[in-house]
């Protein structure tokens, strides 16, 4: 059965469907020999012979991982400027494994990694509502207007940031406590956010993912994800 080619590179691990097409793009992919540019193409996994880079694409085993992030830790698996990357945190043979979304380095909690670009999709692009939840401690009082405005939408360097809904835990001249919850995690979109009030965020912790929460996974830990949880992510 013929299937789009960004495909085929994503289920075999190479990278997620995005990546993909920039590789098709870029003339890094050939089809028995040939390289194909045009996004769209459709091969036949069991008959033509994908390659990237001059390497033959091969299928392999789908790995879905959720993993407890650390502060200081990149979410790349390959990056050589990075001093420490989440893909140390796991074992050598999931080196084929990348992060789904990203937290920034300073970041902390819920982080899933996989090889199946499907997933990555599904779990990241708005438009299928996986939302995210992160505590946040920022520098300063927190007020109800401040979340607010946030849910209504910051115009930030031509660009709108906007929460789902959030919550004061806590609240003192010295500093808060806010759960947030996101539907689409922009470049730094929380810390951009409260620094638009001029509050910096001390600490950042995403505590759940949809509906798989954090909990009690213990810092720089990982599991894989149950058949269960998978359902409940992917389902409509």
């Amino acid at each position: 059965m013929a299937i789009r080619l960004q495909k085929v590179l994503a289920d075999a691990g190479v990278a997620s469907r995005r990546a993909a097409e920039e590789f098709i793009t870029s003339g890094r992919v050939a089809v028995n020999g040939k390289v194909v540019t045009t996004l769209g193409t459709r091969v036949d996994p069991a008959t033509d012979r994908v390659a990237v880079d001059g390497e033959v694409v091969k299928p392999v085993r789908k790995v879905y991982v959720a993993l407890h992030k650390p502060k200081g830790y990149t979410c790349t698996q390959s990056d050589p400027h990075a001093a420490r990357r989440v893909g140390e945190l796991l074992p050598p043979e999931w080196s084929n494994v990348y992060p789904v979304g990203r937290l920034d380095r300073e970041s902390e909690g819920l982080l899933f990694l996989t090889n199946d670009g499907d997933f990555c999709l599904r779990v990241t692009h708005p438009r299928y509502g996986v939302h995210k939840r992160y505590l946040v401690t920022v520098s300063g009082r927190a007020e109800p207007w401040m979340l607010e405005r946030f849910r209504k939408g910051v115009v930030c360097n031509e660009e709108t940031l906007k929460i789902v809904q959030g919550k004061i835990l806590a609240s003192s001249p010295a500093g808060s406590l806010v759960e947030i919850e996101l539907a689409e995690g922009r470049y730094r979109e929380v810390r951009r956010l409260f620094a638009s009030e001029g509050l910096e965020v001390e600490r950042l912790v995403r505590t759940q993912i949809g509906p798989i929460k954090l909990g009690e996974l213990r810092l720089g830990r990982w599991r894989t994800l149950t058949p269960g949880e998978l359902k409940t992510l992917l389902t409509p």
